[in-house]
């Protein structure tokens, strides 16, 4: 039996984002992941401003540049209508451009940057189910490893950071308290050599295409369309599918991808609708796309894996030091909301795919706009590149006051 003061189940963005903002300010922290340490995962990679500033703030983007990640210094917005808008990105302090990193890098830098901090990160390593009090307060995870060892993880705090289908909200039984209905289904591949001038997005015709310049040459390529027109074209085969949307959304890519070197096989995305869930209760919380997905049309989910992060180990740590947990744990939701509520309305209209070439122009400005109160909320944060300077800290002897 191993006690922690926080227990994380998930170690890809979220969940190690969380676990070393904890770990710096000096909690015992371990990290269950199940799948094998620098795996890759399905992603929308694009980092956008407000990631990169997490990044900067905690003193980890010269590892994502160290790594070869190329740096976007301007989107260009496509339309079937053969118009073109290109936007430069602009400096602000910490964001002198943005990055779309593999996961392979990015998740990776996160883990070793949590473990450095001294979390213990337990790759390879599945929960079972969680372990609870007399009075059914969660207090840690039973987990077994590849090996077949069981192990017992109490902790006064467990979070949830195990992605949409999370066991942690579904053995808490964590109500989903906002429900999209827009869904985008998603193909995309890496293409190798093709020149990109920064982030591309392009729009038409019911479809999205977009091309985002990753690590090691490559562009991930992806085209998105609601799941019932993807599952239609897919009967031909996904690279039918593949095809006829690039050249619906996106004309001008057509010949560039087609004229690079080489490519990977496809990955796809069935799509479900965005949701919220109910993010916090005696001796857990949810966080990342545990506690909040928003459809990967707007490209932000990294962005709000690394925010929200942020958000919960701050009210974590006032929790260790001696604050009400309903309340700091209420407090991390709120602010959670107020910082999505505009992105979450935007990406859902854009997501509906049923607006003309006029509509979707002002779709994208009321995303853009949305993306800049977070930002704003963020650069007001203390640097925590060593020390975090975020509240009070208890060992765990005396952690149930916590509950």
């Amino acid at each position: 039996m191993s006690g922690y003061d926080v227990v994380v189940v998930g170690g890809r963005i979220a969940g190690a984002s969380t676990a070393l903002l904890l770990a710096r300010a000096g909690v015992r922290v371990a990290v269950v992941e199940r799948s094998a340490r620098g795996s890759d995962t399905l992603s929308t990679h694009g980092l956008m401003r407000a990631g990169v500033l997490q990044l900067s703030r905690w003193g980890l983007l010269d590892r994502v540049v160290a790594a070869g990640t190329p740096p976007i210094t301007r989107t260009v917005f496509h339309y079937a209508d053969d118009d073109s808008v290109q936007v430069s990105i602009r400096h602000s302090p910490g964001v002198d451009a943005l990055y779309a990193p593999r996961r392979t890098v990015l998740d990776r830098i996160l883990v070793d940057a949590a473990e450095e901090a001294g979390a213990v990160m337990l790759h390879d390593t599945t929960v079972t189910s969680l372990l609870r009090g007399p009075d059914g307060r969660v207090r840690g995870v039973a987990a077994q490893d590849a090996q077949g060892t069981k192990l017992m993880l109490e902790a006064a705090i467990t979070v949830g950071a195990d992605g949409i289908r999370s066991s942690v909200a579904q053995e808490t039984a964590a109500p989903v308290i906002r429900q999209g209905r827009s869904a985008s289904a998603v193909l995309y591949r890496y293409v190798q050599d093709l020149d990109a001038v920064g982030y591309e997005w392009a729009y038409g015709d019911g479809s999205g295409a977009g091309l985002l310049p990753t690590n090691a040459g490559e562009t991930c390529v992806f085209v998105a369309t609601t799941p019932e027109r993807m599952r239609r074209l897919r009967r031909a085969g996904r690279e039918h599918a593949f095809d006829t949307l690039l050249a619906s959304s996106a004309p001008a890519f057509v010949e560039r991808v087609r004229d690079s070197s080489a490519f990977t096989a496809m990955r796809g995305w069935g799509g479900i609708p965005s949701h919220v869930r109910q993010s916090w209760g005696p001796g857990w919380a949810l966080v990342g796309d545990a506690g909040y997905f928003k459809d990967p049309i707007t490209t932000h989910g990294m962005s709000d894996g690394l925010r929200d992060g942020e958000l919960l180990a701050d009210r974590i740590l006032a929790v260790l030091g001696g604050a009400p947990e309903p309340v700091a744990l209420a407090a991390y939701q709120d602010t959670r909301e107020r910082l999505s509520a505009r992105l979450f309305d935007a990406t859902e209209d854009v997501a509906r795919y049923d607006w003309d070439l006029v509509r979707v122009r002002a779709l994208l400005r009321a995303v853009s706009s949305a993306m800049s109160d977070e930002v704003d909320y963020l650069q007001a944060l203390p640097d925590r590149r060593v020390d975090p300077g975020i509240g009070a800290f208890v060992p765990t002897d005396n952690a149930d006051r916590a509950g």
